[in-house]
């Protein structure tokens, strides 16, 4: 669950805006009824927890009457590649989910770390908003408690993000 002190509040945006300031704030609201082309690529390894996240994340666009496709890759490491891979065929919004636990080696630093580095090379690249949904935690407890279902799923949260970053760049675009 996100901080009350690193959330945005509504009153902060309105300051900016009482001050002449232009504000453009993407809703994922905006995209209800749309055709987006939306793809959710999920992680096998970790499966148990990817699964739970793409619940999540197929809860949000569900209720936003969004129709999605969901690819599943072997592990983290290979989130970017699928997801440039779904761009090219039309893919409008991408969501990555995975979950990474931390382990007795280094190994982790390396997924991790290039997973989220890739991911949004991708997003950089193409100019497609692409949400990194990827858990990286220090214990399977960890991985599960920012999976249960509802609004404080990391998967719902990663969709949510998604969709108002479409909403963003639609504005920006204009």
């Amino acid at each position: 669950m996100t901080s009350g002190a690193a959330r945005l509040e509504r009153s902060e945006v309105d300051a900016l805006v009482q001050r002449g300031v232009p504000v453009l704030e993407g809703s994922a609201g905006r995209v209800v009824g749309s055709d987006l082309r939306v793809w959710v690529v999920c992680s096998k390894f970790n499966g148990s927890i990817s699964a739970r996240l793409c619940h999540g994340a197929l809860d949000a666009f569900g209720s936003f009457g969004l129709d999605v496709k969901v690819v599943w890759v072997p592990g983290a490491f290979e989130l970017p590649l699928a997801a440039r891979a779904c761009i090219a065929t039309g893919g409008q919004a991408v969501v990555c989910l995975g979950a990474v636990i931390r382990g007795e080696t280094a190994h982790f630093d390396f997924v991790a770390g290039q997973c989220a580095s890739g991911i949004q090379r991708v997003s950089l690249d193409t100019g497609v908003p692409v949400a990194f949904g990827v858990l990286t935690t220090d214990t399977l407890d960890q991985a599960l408690d920012r999976s249960v279902p509802g609004e404080c799923n990391k998967g719902y949260e990663a969709a949510i993000t998604v969709l108002e970053m479409v909403d963003v760049l639609s504005e920006v675009k204009c």
